[in-house]
């Protein structure tokens, strides 16, 4: 079904692991971000937008289908996306969009991140079920076609492009991992212009170390023109003058998405040393004493001798802190010249005024809050509050300029936002809502959603007298609640009188009658969430 050309040019960009607050536009001072910060002067910037689920590949699942996680089954990372799904990518490509992806994906496992190639996990006893009888749906997930994003195939020589269509995507430029060690399609992009690649990646190679002994952390040798953030950005301008160029009358839908900030923290050149972290503020809740939840269990494992060098999230002292939020700022200082560059190739190529840019990240970061680093089933603002901005083309809307979106949003309700901003009809079973008519400064009464729900589950069980982790919350504009199937780890905070979560009221007498309120609209809000896909075939 061919579309005119007065359908919109659609450019997401996406960054890993960034938290809202790690922006000039939304009060960073410290870090510049000039080129995102226009962006938002000229589009709408969300207050309170908030991720489905604190891992990337279920967020990321979110965004795509724009269904919970509990929905698409992408419950944590290592659970594949299955290809049977329907993405709002998928319904705009149906509709004549041309669909392009340069970077980061994560809709499949990159083989270092949890469930791999169905190593068998259950705990029960006995003789194991054959393999396509160990989960609830039959050998689902596996495959050839779930091996896209395997970073050890690629690099074994297996694969060397992902099988497209890919969720929608009829083309795909791929980075798997972060930092220095990026790979996918951007391997062979650094082997045709470096001879000797391994040289510049990792610690063993590094051009130093931290300056505090800081984990994951080393002075790259990657020069800047080659680091994966400057390869997406080159790549994304030229697939925009490709489009130009060939297919000009055709609308696209383009994600553009970086690996960085994520961890391990290694900005290149000028960007490694750009912020001193002495002038680098500690987070008000550094010094917080550890709540008798996660996060002590956090604080509690490091003390036990935990690594700090993989996912799991860790505590720092005061001047580790420092040294991984600049060097974090370093990344993001990059990735806005990225952004400026690929702005910039909007307004040479005339596209600006024809595309919605819409930035967002997949989850943010603990980031020394409450002395603890990366993410985890931990609801803390700093780990579920992301950055959305949307700026639609030059000349539209420009009264909504410099405008704040107030209500309660989130990655849930991406899809069916880009859906009806295109004209394209949702699919049965898509959740979330469409957040136009108050990007557009339409006269619409408050959206009747109580606030937005966020799921965690751990994969596999992590506390000893524990059952598997699973975490609920529902934040509303002024209250966060949590509760959890660990019996102490409820929460329960007024972020209006409370913004730094420091004060847990869940088992506080007085908030007793707003706990039990919350607790009710939380089940009313998953009801609400609950799927209605697929159809039925007939009423009896």
């Amino acid at each position: 079904m061919p579309r005119t050309r007065s359908a919109p040019n659609i450019l997401l960009i996406m960054t890993d692991q960034h938290r809202a607050d790690h922006l000039g536009c939304y009060g960073n001072g410290v870090l510049r971000t000039p080129h995102i910060d226009a962006i938002a002067r000229r589009g709408v910037r969300a207050g309170r937008f908030y991720v489905a689920n604190t891992t990337c590949m279920s967020n990321r699942a979110t965004l795509m289908t724009g269904r919970m996680p509990s929905r698409h089954g992408v419950v944590h990372n290592g659970i594949n996306l299955d290809r049977d799904h329907v993405t709002f990518v998928d319904l705009l490509k149906d509709a004549g969009y041309a669909t392009a992806l340069i970077g980061k994906s994560h809709l499949q496992a990159f083989g270092y991140d949890g469930a791999g190639r169905r190593t068998w996990t259950n705990a029960g006893t006995g003789t194991p079920p054959s393999p396509p009888l160990r989960d609830a749906v039959r050998a689902t997930r596996t495959g050839p076609q779930y091996l896209n994003e395997w970073t050890p195939l690629w690099r074994e020589g297996g694969r060397s492009a992902v099988d497209t269509p890919y969720y929608g995507f009829d083309h795909v430029e791929l980075c798997t991992l972060h930092g220095d060690q990026v790979g996918g399609d951007y391997d062979a992009w650094l082997a045709r212009r470096h001879a000797d690649p391994a040289s510049l990646r990792g610690p063993a190679h590094a051009i130093s170390g931290p300056r505090h002994g800081t984990p994951q952390a080393w002075r790259t040798r990657m020069p800047e023109h080659l680091y994966p953030s400057a390869y997406i950005g080159e790549r994304t301008c030229a697939w925009l003058e490709e489009h130009a160029r060939q297919h000009a009358t055709q609308p696209f839908f383009l994600q553009c998405s970086f690996p960085d900030p994520h961890h391990p923290y290694t900005p290149p050149g000028r960007f490694w040393d750009m912020y001193r972290p002495q002038d680098i503020p500690l987070p008000p809740t550094f010094f917080q004493q550890p709540r008798p939840d996660a996060l002590e269990r956090i604080h509690g494992r490091t003390r036990n001798g935990l690594s700090r060098e993989g996912t799991a999230a860790f505590s720092v002292s005061p001047a580790e802190c420092q040294e991984i939020i600049a060097l974090t700022y370093g990344m993001i200082s990059m990735i806005d010249e990225q952004v400026g560059r690929i702005d910039a190739t909007l307004e040479r190529l005339g596209l600006r005024g024809d595309t919605v840019v819409i930035f967002t990240s997949d989850h943010g970061d603990l980031m020394g809050d409450y002395g603890t680093m990366l993410k985890g089933p931990i609801h803390a603002q700093g780990v579920i509050r992301v950055p959305f901005i949307w700026r639609e083309g030059q000349g539209k809307h420009d009264g909504r300029a410099g405008a704040t979106l107030d209500i309660p949003a989130g990655t849930l309700d991406i899809a069916r936002t880009i859906l009806e901003k295109a004209g394209v009809a949702p699919y049965n079973g898509l959740q979330g809502l469409s957040l136009l008519p108050w990007l557009e400064g339409r006269q619409a009464p408050p959206p009747r959603r109580r606030g937005m729900v966020i799921e965690s589950e751990q994969p596999r069980q992590t506390d000893p007298g524990l059952p598997r982790l699973r975490v609920r919350s529902l934040v509303t504009d002024r209250w966060r609640i949590t509760l959890s199937n660990h019996a102490q780890a409820g929460e329960l905070y007024d972020l209006r009188e409370d913004p730094l979560e420091t004060r847990n009221l869940w088992a506080s007498a007085d908030a007793r009658t707003q706990r039990e309120s919350l607790l009710l609209q939380l089940v009313q809000e998953m009801l609400d969430l609950s799927d209605e896909s697929p159809l039925p075939a007939a009423v009896a």
